[in-house]
């Protein structure tokens, strides 16, 4: 997980998950004729016990996608930025 600030006086940052390269490939094929504005593909995702329903949006800088991780899930998961997190998405 890792964070990304629009400018480092920000308030609030989003946080995300980097999903690689490969499993995009297979998102992509999955949700033929169901991707939205901007390339992106709405999702059911689950980490631990938590699930919640988002949209993945493409990472132009690793082929993938990214995965935004709402301060409730990281708060109820225990998660902090730098941890590596795996999380179960349905299309």
């Amino acid at each position: 997980m890792w964070v990304w600030t629009a400018a480092p006086s920000a308030r609030g940052a989003w946080h995300f998950m980097t999903i690689d390269p490969q499993t995009a490939v297979e998102i992509r094929y999955e949700a033929l004729g169901r991707i939205g504005g901007f390339g992106s593909v709405k999702v059911s995702a689950t980490i631990g016990k938590t699930r919640w329903f988002t949209s993945l949006f493409p990472h132009k800088e690793s082929g993938g996608f990214l995965l935004p991780l709402k301060a409730d899930v990281r708060r109820a998961e225990g998660l902090a930025v730098g941890d590596t997190v795996t999380a179960r998405l349905e299309i």
